[in-house]
């Protein structure tokens, strides 16, 4: 039995009943194949290729990506034990003009806060802090849309994504002095080293 139980706000309510009333099975399939790039397999297999193949980089790049293999793997726990202590009901589960319209049942129903993909997208985010700027406005553009995909299957209220979003952040940043990442730019190089 968890010891906190999160009630979804007005904001929350409002939203879930939008996406609901106005979906269709197409965007919902759009959504879930677009979830599964936000989703802990997929993004701790990346970052343990990409801690592989930079091996052989330049220190920023090495340092950059086992500091993404620890997020990674931070966040890949971290939802899980919270979920143990919280119990919220997610979305889907209230809804039958979201089922009619296409949304899918979406993990165990009292599974909601926080959102466990906003976590890991929240902290990837976060992270790419340390890189060029053109590259970390594509993380972050398509950080948006991957966290996005939560509300509109209905996987999650908006303050879910936006709790995981926020613990996300936390935890890269409570890594970073473990880890000591420094910014990296265009050709590999630390920022620090010109």
């Amino acid at each position: 039995m968890a010891l906190i139980d999160v009630r979804p706000t007005e904001l929350d309510k409002r939203v879930a009943d939008a996406v609901a009333g106005h979906t269709d099975p197409r965007t919902e399939r759009a959504a879930e194949a677009l979830t599964w790039g936000a989703d802990e397999h997929v993004l701790i297999a990346a970052a343990a290729l990409g801690f592989l193949l930079t091996r052989r980089s330049q220190e920023p790049v090495r340092r950059f990506a086992a500091h993404v293999l620890a997020c990674s793997l931070s966040t890949a726990v971290l939802p899980h034990i919270l979920k143990t202590f919280i119990n919220q009901q997610r979305p889907d589960r209230r809804t039958l003009t979201g089922h009619w319209r296409g949304v899918p049942f979406s993990g165990k129903a009292e599974d909601a806060f926080p959102s466990g993909h906003a976590l890991h997208v929240g902290a990837l985010a976060s992270a790419a802090t340390l890189l060029p700027s053109r590259t970390r406005n594509l993380v972050w553009a398509v950080s948006g849309l991957l966290v996005a995909t939560r509300v509109v299957l209905l996987a999650h209220w908006v303050t879910d994504v936006l709790a995981g979003l926020s613990l996300g952040v936390a935890v890269e940043r409570a890594i970073r002095p473990f880890t000591r990442p420094v910014p990296v730019d265009g050709r590999g190089q630390g920022l620090c080293e010109r």
